[in-house]
């Protein structure tokens, strides 16, 4: 985590509003809810609105659950969000991505073990993070695997990743107790250094 503490607390259920409540309970299933979710309750119009695009990108998505899982790591890396990272290791490898492709998306596209379809996928999420843009030979080079909608679901991850990044980072959402750690807490450490 880049701070130690939140800056914004996490709700309990009895923060929840007539708005956050249907969402929070939702994804209250099986246990507490993730902190990403409690701490976006702060809101609960923001979140009851955020939540319905969030699912679309993670759930919804034209792109393949591996492939959403290339472009979500390698965003939170960029972003140095160690609670992204932490959470999408676990999802990603669900998704079927090994630990060694995990720990390779660390330094990217210019990795070497990529197929040239993921190496272009991170090129693209790189250029994106980095420009907002993506160049035309890569957008070319993406045209030739993926399909239109799949075109702008890439985009769309980017930006959605991109953008809970910089919330976790600046309110300070921090890791539950159980969640993972890739693969041991030292790693996200010694990725996210705290301030």
């Amino acid at each position: 985590m880049r701070i130690r503490q939140p800056r914004i607390q996490p709700t309990t259920a009895a923060d929840w509003t007539d708005d956050s409540r249907p969402v929070m309970s939702a994804n209250s299933r099986g246990g507490p809810p993730l902190n990403v979710f409690a701490t976006i309750a702060r809101h609960p119009k923001l979140l009851k609105r955020w939540v319905v695009f969030a699912n679309h990108v993670l759930n919804g998505s034209t792109l393949p659950a591996r492939e959403r899982e290339l472009i979500i790591l390698r965003t939170g890396f960029l972003c140095r969000s160690g609670y992204e990272w932490a959470q999408h290791a676990a999802i990603g490898r669900v998704a079927g991505l090994t630990n060694e492709e995990i720990e390779r998306l660390t330094i990217g596209s210019t990795a070497s073990g990529w197929s040239a379809t993921d190496r272009t996928l991170l090129e693209a999420t790189e250029e994106l993070v980095r420009d907002q843009f993506i160049a035309d030979a890569t957008w070319a080079a993406l045209r030739t695997a993926w399909s239109e909608q799949q075109l702008m679901d890439i985009v769309f991850a980017v930006g959605q990743y991109t953008l809970v990044s910089m919330a976790l980072n600046s309110f300070g959402v921090q890791l539950e107790d159980t969640t993972e750690r890739f693969p041991a807490d030292q790693f996200v450490d010694g990725l996210f250094p705290r301030q």
